[in-house]
């Protein structure tokens, strides 16, 4: 968590985001450490976490992170939390809570009132079934691949 904690006053200090350190620890070793670097290169997914799991998974050359252990600063916003199940991270840690998080301008809580129904001011418009018969070809294509690599 030191070394997180250290990767987040690095970005702050930089300028490259929010107080936002993350680092993937696998049998006791560091495999990938980050922080938030959403301003430094304006990419709105560049959060501690996603360039971490994006590190990590290119050092470990593979989409599967389990057995890996994930220390953050904050709780994982939504985005983060679902890189991190996909990811297969199991065990992590965090330091501030959502609410923290919420006090000093980082408040996610619109995003789980949408997931969760309880609002209808949804800020995205969705339009669904667009050229759904082609996106099922592909679907079929996908699901008759013989040497698919599941994940």
């Amino acid at each position: 968590m030191k070394i997180a904690i250290i990767e987040a006053t690095e970005g702050v200090t930089k300028g490259h985001g929010g107080p936002f350190g993350c680092v993937i620890v696998r049998k006791g070793k560091i495999i990938a450490k980050a922080h938030n670097q959403v301003i430094r290169i304006n990419d709105p997914t560049a959060h501690a976490e996603m360039l971490a799991i994006r590190e990590a998974s290119k050092k470990l050359k593979n989409f599967d992170l389990s057995g890996c252990e994930l220390y953050s600063t904050s709780a994982p916003c939504p985005m983060c939390f679902s890189a991190i199940d996909w990811a297969k991270i199991k065990k992590v840690y965090y330091g501030c809570t959502k609410r923290d998080a919420a006090h000093i301008g980082f408040d996610d809580k619109h995003i789980y009132d949408i997931i969760q129904g309880k609002t209808k001011k949804n800020p995205v418009t969705i339009k669904k079934g667009l050229n759904r018969k082609e996106c099922l070809e592909v679907f079929k294509l996908w699901s008759e691949k013989e040497d698919k690599k599941k994940y």
